[in-house]
């Protein structure tokens, strides 16, 4: 079976590129994404028990405004990506098990590209701040995964069924 799909920051001449979407559509765009991060029961339980304090605030809730902020800059990151003016983005902490933390980035906004990166750098910094501020308890934290679950509004929906 031939692939057509061709990478799309790349030009005629393989180099680097912006993907042009001035003659796009305005729609509605969201992405949703989940971290998953494996605390370990002890930490875990501390956490559910009564948010952890550190230096730098509550645990859960600076994840959150560490998520928030740094999805509201990935066009700043990640090379290529438009700089979107995203119109909202949450972030939910959800115990899964005894010992991982999901994390959720929903991105939305009204505009000519998606918001997939948004959502996936969101839960990507929010699982890195949780990381950072408990790894003084342990350094067996492990970030097991992070993947985009859905993606509405471009030319392809997207929602992951597992």
């Amino acid at each position: 079976m031939k692939n057509d799909k061709t990478l799309s920051h790349l030009d005629s001449n393989g180099n680097p590129t912006m993907v042009n979407v001035g003659e796009k559509p305005v729609t509605h765009r969201l992405a949703r994404a989940r971290a998953v991060v494996e605390l370990g029961e002890e930490i875990l339980s501390r956490l559910q028990q009564g948010e952890l304090q550190t230096k730098k605030g509550a645990v859960f809730q600076t994840a959150i405004l560490a998520g928030i902020m740094a999805a509201k800059k990935t066009g700043d990151l990640i090379p290529l990506c438009h700089p979107l003016g995203l119109e909202d983005c949450q972030i939910s902490i959800t115990p899964i098990s005894k010992s991982d933390i999901a994390i959720e980035c929903t991105a939305e906004l009204h505009g000519k590209t998606g918001v997939e990166m948004e959502a996936l750098t969101g839960a990507t910094l929010a699982a890195l701040t949780i990381y950072d501020m408990c790894k003084a308890l342990s350094h067996s934290i492990v970030i097991k995964e992070i993947k985009l679950i859905e993606k509405r509004g471009g030319k392809s929906d997207f929602k992951r069924e597992d």
